[in-house]
């Protein structure tokens, strides 16, 4: 009986404990100012997706803290994922929006990198960046017969080594031939586009949720044209644009493409809090997060501004970034040189 007891009153103080740190963790955020660090320059996929978030995820936080968006640039969001790794405080204020191909870096030992992706705490992801490959008009190359014709290398714009733009350009030369030159430096998407606006690039391989949002004019007046897709399937939008994993003519070009571009799209836009927030505060943005995602206005908003939602959970982000760690030496060996030699 005696024990019995004790058992019962150990369950109710680990009851009470739980419940009075979820009765902090909701009470903390009030009257609070959070932050969310976007890795990029304003104008491109990360930022916009970063605002319209912003926008409506106070209001799903008990407290109802107030939220701005920050843009920390540099070394395609390098700088931001550093930051929030060594810098940001661990008490929930703070979320990082940068690109999730910096884990994939890390892993390949790219220079720089001076954070462990297995501890941070993942959030969750809007949205994964499957990539396409656009061009101009002005370019003359308007389909991927002409691109092999070729006769100098064709100029894509990128972001830094490790950033989807930089690596899905450097792995689609690789695994098809394609002539190719990443010009890389570009603060953002919306520097790229600059860059192409000016004839300085002729495009750029980036996700098509941004290029058909923060490039529509061009593309609806057609002076960009999407000349390949780096997917497993094809867009509904793009029927007659080739996919690049039909194109590979040996089996390590379609493992490049589809280790290096495919499954990499799904972890490339995480949302990130410093390692070692509280556990119960995590837990409640999260909850917050996917709220969000399923709120009308949200929604309303993102139908508005062209913004596709297909969401990843917190603990699928956990899982990718772990399996990272599972993939076989010398295919790693080969990306590497791939992606930063």
């Amino acid at each position: 009986m005696f024990r019995r007891l004790l058992a019962l009153l150990a369950v109710w103080f680990a009851l009470a404990l739980v419940t009075n740190k979820l009765a902090q963790a909701q009470s903390f955020f009030e009257a609070k100012t959070m932050r969310i660090v976007v890795g990029f320059a304003a104008g491109g996929g990360y930022d916009a997706y970063s605002r319209v978030i912003g926008r409506h995820l106070g209001k799903h936080i008990p407290g109802n803290p107030n939220i701005v968006v920050d843009n920390m640039v540099g070394a395609g969001s390098l700088i931001a994922a550093n930051h929030l790794y060594k810098v940001a405080k661990p008490d929930g204020l703070t979320i990082a929006h940068f690109s999730g191909g910096l884990f994939m870096g890390q892993v390949l030992g790219q220079p720089g990198i001076e954070f462990d992706a297995k501890k941070f705490e993942f959030i969750g992801a809007a949205v994964g960046e499957d990539v396409v490959c656009g061009l101009t008009k002005a370019s003359g190359v308007t389909s991927v017969e002409k691109w092999m014709a070729a006769k100098t290398p064709v100029k894509l714009g990128g972001n830094s080594p490790g950033v989807t733009p930089d690596n899905a350009a450097r792995i689609v030369k690789a695994a098809l031939g394609l002539p190719i030159q990443v010009i890389t430096g570009h603060k953002g998407t919306s520097a790229i586009r600059l860059g192409v606006e000016s004839g300085e690039l002729a495009g750029a391989c980036f996700s098509w949720e941004s290029m058909k949002v923060t490039w529509r004019n061009a593309l609806k007046t057609g002076d960009l044209i999407v000349v390949l897709q780096v997917v497993a399937k094809p867009f509904p939008d793009l029927p007659k644009v080739p996919l690049a994993i039909n194109l590979a003519k040996t089996d390590e070009a379609r493992r490049l493409l589809k280790l290096g571009v495919q499954d990499a799209a799904a972890y490339a836009r995480p949302f990130v809090l410093p390692p070692g927030t509280p556990k119960e505060r995590v837990e409640l943005l999260r909850k917050a997060f996917h709220a969000t995602l399923e709120d009308k206005a949200f929604l309303a908003e993102t139908e508005k501004a062209m913004l596709n939602i297909d969401p990843l959970t917190g603990e699928e982000l956990v899982q990718m970034v772990a399996d990272l760690g599972t993939l076989p030496p010398a295919f790693l060996a080969r990306l590497k040189g791939i992606l930063y030699d």
